[in-house]
């Protein structure tokens, strides 16, 4: 909610502040004794649900320790839990959680956009807020500036909606970003930075699924302000942003000129600020968002997967002396990790929220796998994130891959290397962070620069091969894109065994680039969006083996092989 008061502002600033970082020392304490937390945690958990079916039926009130827990409660993924979910979200009580869910969040995973993740009000207290409060302490205590007015930050994760969808029972079916935590959860203080813009609520009528149609608005409205900070937690979401400015830029200017929003009245006419604009454009020959905030200061969203490739230009264009903080390790369905400093891409282990087990990355996942602790932990090694809180997901294997970075505080440092899913064509069983490493590894072997890439398995011509779309971020001589394939084939053999012994066996070829527009990624996440999909949901999407997804982004002659493997050059 907007505030015309700006000692109320002030104070409410202060009492943010003092939040973020009570939350962000308590969980600096736990982490003096993590294993002390995480045996509170499932304490918690199995004594609070101990009466529920689910409880009942896993024998929770038996449980004396997290070995018993292991032999009572086998890994599971949303399909397994679905549907003791869909009673509960029926509106049967009892069922996974002995409180009813207030609401139950949509999935803004790349898969499962209708998964139902109840959240309960006791989650919420015990796992949620601490974690959620202390994400901001970076970006409060290093930019405290974009607490002191209400325009100061552009969230474009918040999406407020006035009539939500429900579940049968009449529970909000919606995303986090659409939650009002302070009338849902009793949490005045919840509203994040920039959830009190001006453009938070539009004030003008559109319609609930004209996501593009809203995404224009708040720029426009932004464009007449002093941005510092942009909030985007989906870095293609802060990817988008100049690339809408430009799209949209006639437009903006002359509404702002006339004073109108969408069309209709609003506000006065600002013909000298679109003067202004109008100036910017003609001297620096295109329009970025540094040039239209001058001020701006921080950019906050993830770093790491398919973003580590574009990130450093992408900061470019929002100013020379931007910093980038990234966002928590954390799913709808909860939280993993946050960064307690300004670490570019980690965050410690939220250890007073969850009960954390993992697996090698490399393994499947079954319901009785082995895993390992947090302290089993090695850095520079990949694993599947299974997690158990109060909230009644217990040993869920909520599908992300987690990097150890290091180890900090006692805990291990983590940051999010990609879903868990995998492209296994010929027996190579490739993850998307090994393909983001390779890819990585390919570029800063070649000195060239990416701005996106996704691949899918080509095998029309007989052997299948990986095809790598790719929009780089300057021109490639046909010697460089034939350096960067052959390399990229190296990185990938050299970070999937099964790769190499594809490639070594003849079962896979050679890999081929197909060079797109350098705004092609931008145009289709565009495109998406204007399809009806939640910006938050759309995501960095690497593997694309649909053909009408890879289609989309390359065009009809997409499946053109793009360089000879080296292997059948003359």
């Amino acid at each position: 909610m907007n505030s015309a008061d700006p000692q109320t502002e002030t104070d409410r600033a202060g009492r943010y502040t003092a939040r973020v970082y009570a939350e962000r020392a308590r969980l600096l304490a736990a982490l003096a004794d993590p294993a002390g937390h995480q045996r509170r945690v499932l304490d918690d958990l199995l004594e609070f649900n101990a009466g529920t079916d689910y409880g009942t039926a896993h024998g929770f009130g038996r449980i004396r320790n997290l070995d018993e827990y292991r032999r009572a409660v086998p890994i599971q993924t949303y399909a397994d839990l679905e549907p003791w979910i869909e009673r509960s979200a029926a509106g049967e009580a009892n069922v996974l959680t002995a409180d009813r869910p207030a609401v139950f969040f949509t999935s803004s995973g790349s898969t499962g956009a209708h998964k139902k993740i109840p959240v309960t009000r006791r989650f919420m207290r015990t796992s949620f807020f601490p974690f959620y409060y202390a994400a901001w302490a970076p970006l409060v205590a290093h930019f405290p500036e974009v607490l002191d007015r209400p325009g100061a930050v552009l969230n474009l994760k918040h999406d407020p909606i006035a009539v939500p969808p429900t579940t049968s029972s009449g529970k909000p079916h919606v995303g986090a970003s659409q939650v009002n935590f302070g009338e849902t959860f009793g949490e005045p203080l919840s509203a994040e930075p920039g959830t009190d813009a001006p453009w938070a609520e539009l004030p003008v009528p559109v319609a609930a699924h004209d996501h593009l149609e809203k995404t224009y608005l708040r720029l426009r409205l932004a464009v007449a302000g002093d941005v510092r900070c942009v909030i985007g937690i989906n870095p293609a979401m802060v990817a988008a942003l100049p690339h809408q400015l430009r799209l949209w830029w006639p437009r903006i200017v002359k509404e702002i000129r006339d004073g109108t929003l969408g069309g209709r009245p609003h506000g006065s006419p600002d013909p000298d600020r679109a003067a202004e604009l109008e100036r910017l454009a003609d001297r620096f020959g295109t329009v970025r968002p540094a040039h239209v905030w001058p001020r701006m200061r921080a950019l906050f969203c993830w770093t790491t997967g398919l973003a580590t490739l574009y990130l450093p230009r992408l900061k470019e264009e929002f100013g020379a002396d931007v910093t980038v903080l990234p966002a928590p390790v954390a799913a709808s369905e909860g939280p993993v990790a946050v960064a307690l400093d300004r670490h570019g891409s980690a965050g410690s282990l939220v250890v007073t929220a969850s009960v954390y087990e993992f697996v090698d990355a490399d393994e499947d996942l079954t319901p009785d796998t082995q895993t390992l602790l947090p302290e089993d932990l090695e850095p520079g090694r990949d694993y599947h994130v299974v997690f158990s809180h109060v909230g009644g997901l217990y040993r869920y294997a909520v599908g992300d891959v987690v990097r150890v970075v290091d180890r900090a505080h006692g805990v291990p440092r983590l940051a999010y290397a990609g879903r868990a899913t995998r492209s296994d064509h010929a027996g190579e069983r490739l993850r998307e962070a090994q393909v983001t490493r390779a890819l990585s590894g390919a570029l800063d072997a070649t000195g060239l620069e990416l701005r996106n890439a996704a691949t899918r398995v080509d095998s029309e011509g007989g052997t299948g091969r990986y095809v790598f779309a790719v929009a780089p971020a300057g021109p490639w001589h046909e010697e460089e894109a034939d350096a960067f394939t052959a390399r990229l084939d190296d990185e990938l053999a050299r970070e999937s065994m099964g790769y190499r012994k594809a490639r070594a066996a003849g079962r896979l070829a050679a890999p081929a680039t197909l060079r797109l527009p350098a705004d092609a990624f931008l145009r289709d996440w565009h495109d998406t969006v204007a399809g009806g999909v939640r910006p938050t949901q759309v995501k960095d999407r690497l593997f694309r083996q649909d053909s009408g997804q890879w289609e989309r982004l390359v065009g009809p002659a997409g499946t053109a092989p793009g360089p000879l493997p080296r292997e059948e050059r003359a």
